[in-house]
């Protein structure tokens, strides 16, 4: 089971977007967990689940270099939300996106 995890301020918006993700997952019978949290949890949830993939919300974009790098260094590839695709909730989108971060992995 890959876990894909999203990452924006309070989780609330995304939380929408993880669950339409999820949806398109369980129609093409992907192994795949999404969820959203706040990114105040992000290194505690990290270090205790450990995801595949980390998405941050396009709202907090200012974050996205610094965990990058933080991330990448520990072999999880870390990907920014496309705002059209978060404005408009396209889970089949976002998980295209993840999907293809975990299949190309960390340089």
């Amino acid at each position: 089971m890959k876990k894909i995890y999203l990452f924006c301020s309070a989780g609330m918006s995304t939380s929408i977007l993880a669950s339409k993700m999820q949806e398109v997952a369980d129609a093409h019978n992907l192994e795949v967990e999404v969820k959203a949290f706040s990114l105040t949890e992000m290194d505690e949830i990290y270090n205790r689940e450990h995801p595949e993939c980390i998405l941050i919300g396009p709202q907090v974009r200012f974050i996205y270099e610094e965990t990058k790098n933080k991330y990448n260094l520990l072999k999880t590839p870390v990907g920014l939300i496309d705002a059209k695709d978060y404005g408009m909730i396209n889970g089949a989108n976002v998980l295209k996106q993840a999907v293809q971060l975990i299949k190309q992995g960390v340089e």
